[in-house]
């Protein structure tokens, strides 16, 4: 016999005990798209507790709809060795090009990052952050929904040693930081550059270099790397997303040991 009130009290008790232990944390990532996760997959294997806010139904960002809603990304030889760590299938498309299902990528990938220990929440935005002594030190929370509707809803907030931006184009935290602190950021023009036009191999050279801090505790990864320091736009090659989140969560790794 099954009680309906059994289980809604099995679903609301256990959601609220994992947000409440999330509340704080070592990293919250902002975004769920390739280069979040991997980085939250990456950051719970080393052991530290990790709370990704994505503020869709859907995580996963641009990768499932693929190239045109042909759903099947491209990755580089030099990223291979990250879709073979975490199972998924490719195939040998030329040299340098490989194919793999954008479902059974963001699958696979969630899956690990979730089975390794971190907290994804869906439905939930990081609508503005937490700056204390000129420094990044959690964020301010919301659920989606609330938002869609124009409802005027409080938020609530999460505490965390770092913080990541992986909100894809639109840099939505780096954003943020840059309009309410007052403070600049750590690139040429103190703010965000925002995104060049379409270069593939362009934006999949600068994107490593533009993964890094960008205001004291707050890191930059994926898209948004490349919309703060004014690097193009890839489309369908997630090759970098997934070397940038892997490259974030060693950044962060050396700095919390350090600690």
């Amino acid at each position: 016999m099954l009680d309906d009130v059994v289980i809604s009290k099995a679903i609301i008790e256990s959601y609220t005990k994992e947000i409440l232990e999330s509340l704080e944390s070592d990293v919250i990532i902002c975004g769920g798209g390739p280069s979040g996760l991997c980085a939250a997959y990456y950051l719970a294997q080393e052991g530290f507790k990790v709370v990704v806010f994505e503020r869709t139904l859907r995580p996963g960002g641009g990768m499932p709809g693929g190239g045109m809603m042909f759903n099947k990304i491209v990755v580089q030889e030099e990223s291979k060795p990250v879709l073979d760590e975490l199972g998924v299938t490719t195939t040998h498309y030329k040299e340098n090009y490989y194919l793999a299902s954008s479902l059974e990528t963001l699958g696979v990938l969630l899956s690990q990052a979730i089975k390794k220990g971190a907290h994804v929440f869906n439905c939930i935005s990081a609508e503005d952050v937490l700056v204390y002594d000129n420094k990044v030190q959690g964020v301010v929370i919301n659920w989606t929904a609330a938002a869609v509707a124009n409802f005027h809803v409080d938020p609530l907030t999460a505490r965390s040693s770092c913080v990541v931006d992986a909100t894809g184009h639109a840099a939505e935290i780096a954003h943020v930081v840059s309009r309410k602190s007052g403070a600049k950021l750590m690139t040429p023009t103190g703010e965000v550059v925002g995104e060049k036009p379409m270069w593939a191999e362009k934006g999949e050279k600068v994107l490593l270099t533009n993964t890094k801090e960008i205001f004291p505790n707050l890191y930059v990864c994926g898209m948004a790397a490349n919309a703060v320091f004014g690097g193009p736009r890839m489309g369908p090659i997630f090759g970098g997303m997934l070397l940038s989140g892997q490259k974030v969560a060693r950044l962060l790794s050396e700095r919390l040991r350090q600690k």
